[in-house]
């Protein structure tokens, strides 16, 4: 019964926090170029410098989280931080134009501060209230759940932009009023968690506490995780600011296309999700995130092959069927490859290192841009991450199978 309530609970405070902010964050690179005038270089650091804060927090973050009596009440202190700091980018417009974009990135550079502690202290949290074997099936329905709300909302948005000049700042400003409300509703679904008392692990603590270890890349599991999802992740993140800068200067695209193109996006990962936790189920999520890779490695350069707004629409339509198999598949083999004595340790490292692809990875993309060209830059950014799809193809064949067979020797 605790085991329902808290899947329910969860499932309620993500759809809130999907509202919360998806109502918003899908337009911030709009909202950089078209109200405050935002270089290139400004749109590459939207996606870059919130990596680096969060890198400076994973650390005492973990110490933190094992150190609290509650992952639950950690969660929600860092949770509710994160969207009140959110909310307050409504006044950047009010700034010099000088600085608006500048204050706009350190915001979204500050909340990603306590961002990152409420992501490390939910994931820590949610590992330890679902068992393995329900994993699939729960994280499943609740992304298809929260997929279908961010489908909603995103139309919702982008149909109410439409109704003002580009250049105007007001109807953001109502949206980060009304992220900012169902924001208190998340925070009320996760207070409603139920959490067994904790138990103080002291040699956890005290691993935690000389931060980033060299000892967690014993484990062989979590090394190939940690090369491959890094690998995967870079790859990944060098084309965000370039996806944005692309569809709004080159595509000339309106807040209404962009929010189709994030519908349509949804839409494919909502109709594709249970397939792929069938298919881990059947054939490995490690195999399985090789195909979900391998699609996603399609996406920098097909996006580049035209700027016709429904063509980019139906690209789109083709990136959320693996965009819904990496989300799901990444973070249960993260929980897989993490044991579940040190767990926090395992993320908070992972993270860590994720923080540094997160910095480095946007700004290499910005300066292939720059150099390259858009096009040249989209396809050396898909072979990128065709790479890391043949990385998850290694493990599944080398790896997983040799640790899945090494049992049945011993025991024989």
């Amino acid at each position: 019964m605790k085991l329902e309530k808290n899947e329910k609970m969860s499932i309620y405070s993500g759809m809130a926090s999907t509202i919360s902010v998806t109502a918003v964050s899908a337009y911030i690179p709009l909202f950089a170029i078209g109200v405050l005038g935002a270089s290139n270089q400004q749109v590459g650091l939207i996606t870059a410098l919130p990596s680096i804060i969060g890198m400076i927090a994973l650390i005492p973050g973990a110490i933190w989280l094992n150190r609290s009596a509650s992952k639950k009440n950690f969660t929600v202190i860092s949770t509710l931080a994160a969207r009140f700091l959110f909310m307050l980018i409504m006044f950047v417009p009010f700034l010099a134009p000088g600085y608006a974009a500048w204050a706009l990135l350190a915001l979204i550079g500050l909340l990603n501060f306590p961002g990152t502690l409420s992501l490390l202290s939910w994931q820590s949290m949610i590992g330890d209230l679902v068992p393995e074997e329900r994993r699939g099936h729960f994280f499943s329905l609740r992304n298809r759940l929260n997929a279908v709300m961010a489908l909603l909302i995103t139309f919702a948005t982008g149909f109410f932009l439409t109704y003002y000049n580009q250049k105007s700042a007001f109807p953001y400003q109502v949206l980060f009023i009304v992220g900012f409300l169902f924001a208190l509703i998340e925070v009320y679904y996760l207070m409603k968690h139920k959490e067994p008392p904790k138990t103080m692990d002291v040699k956890a603590a005290k691993t935690a506490e000389r931060g980033f270890s060299l000892a967690i890349f014993r484990y062989k599991p979590y090394v190939a995780f940690i090369i491959c999802g890094l690998l995967f992740n870079f790859g990944a993140q060098m084309a965000w600011s370039l996806f944005s800068i692309f569809h709004i200067r080159e595509a000339n695209a309106t807040a209404l296309w962009l929010s189709l193109f994030t519908v349509t996006n949804q839409l494919a990962q909502i109709i594709s999700m249970k397939w792929w936790a069938g298919a881990a189920e059947k054939w490995g999520n490690t195999m399985v995130l090789f195909v979900a890779a391998a699609g996603m490695a399609t996406a920098p350069i097909l996006t580049v092959m035209s700027t016709n707004l429904l063509y980019l629409t139906g690209i789109n339509l083709w990136i959320g069927l693996f965009v819904s198999g990496t989300n799901l598949l990444l973070f249960n083999q993260l929980l897989k490859a993490s044991p579940e004595k040190d767990r926090t340790t395992y993320i908070a490292n992972y993270n860590f290192l994720l923080a540094i692809v997160g910095f480095i990875a946007p700004q290499l993309g910005v300066f292939l841009l720059n150099q390259v060209g858009m096009n040249a830059a989209m396809g050396i950014i898909s072979i990128v991450r065709f790479m890391a799809g043949l990385s998850f193809l290694v493990v599944a064949l080398r790896i997983d199978r040799g640790l899945s067979i090494k049992p049945a020797v011993r025991s024989s």
